[in-house]
């Protein structure tokens, strides 16, 4: 048994840990488990990066930048925070999501219902498809991507026509959880950004219920929260390594974490 405050990848039985804790006395939704976490390494990142997206992906850091005129989409070396190479998008698209699966990248864009597919050696774009609504969060679960809209509904997108086939309604307890943001799957679970907040949800993606809650606020240390800091939004995990990143919008800084379950939530 894990006993204090002891880390854990992410890798480490989480579903064992939500199995443990997934119905209540009363044979209802659990409350949710509230984690801890440890920052293990700080990088550099870009002051200007308006992050929308966060993917590791071949042990490689891309990243969706958003604004109108400022939107990209990036490769990045993680331990510099040096720009690598960069594909800008038309000034009127905002980038938002971003996941990447095989040889290509996937990004959303905020209210042109457009997303765009590039090659993620060079970055050059290779393809787009189109869908109604916002685009927010962007992420794939090894068989089809998942994707936010600002709302409570996370949709689900066929690989090969990237149209919706389902979505499912996330809720903590029985109330809907709305502004689910930039997103990142782990372990069978989806990370989600609670826009405007400090706090990323960790939901079932099957039931739409939120099963834990990972709240990161004071992780940014105080001299780099300047007036010109956003929120906090960024996820990526590299499941080769079992490690987990965060940052948030014009950052100076990203951010490696482990995780710290509830004391005594998790069995060896």
């Amino acid at each position: 048994m894990l006993r204090g405050a002891m880390p854990i990848s992410p890798t480490r039985r989480l579903g064992a840990l939500f199995l443990t804790v997934s119905l209540s006395a009363t044979g209802g939704p659990a409350v949710p488990v509230d984690f801890g976490h440890r920052v293990v390494q700080s990088y550099p990142h870009d002051r200007d990066a308006v992050t929308q997206g966060l993917v590791v992906h071949r042990g490689q850091l891309f990243e969706s930048t958003g604004g109108y005129g400022t939107s990209s989409v990036r490769h990045v070396d993680l331990r510099s925070g040096r720009l690598l190479e960069e594909t800008r998008l038309a000034e009127e698209l905002f980038g938002e999501g971003l996941a990447a699966v095989g040889d290509e990248l996937f990004q959303l864009t905020w209210r042109a219902g457009l997303g765009l597919i590039y090659d993620s050696e060079t970055l050059a774009q290779s393809g787009q498809f189109a869908y109604v609504g916002e685009g927010w969060g962007l992420t794939w679960d090894g068989t089809q991507f998942i994707m936010s809209d600002g709302s409570a509904s996370l949709r689900f997108l066929d690989r090969e026509t990237l149209q919706e086939a389902h979505r499912v309604q996330v809720r903590e307890g029985n109330q809907p959880l709305t502004a689910l943001n930039e997103l990142e799957f782990i372990e069978g679970h989806v990370f989600a950004n609670v826009w405007n907040t400090t706090r990323i949800a960790v939901i079932d993606p099957k039931s739409g219920l939120v099963r834990g809650w990972l709240d990161l606020k004071g992780i940014l240390p105080a001299p780099f929260r300047t007036e010109s800091v956003g929120v906090l939004n960024g996820i990526a995990y590299d499941a080769d390594q079992g490690r987990l990143f965060v940052t948030g919008k014009r950052w100076p800084r990203l951010f490696e974490i482990e995780l710290i379950p509830p004391v005594g939530e998790l069995a060896d």
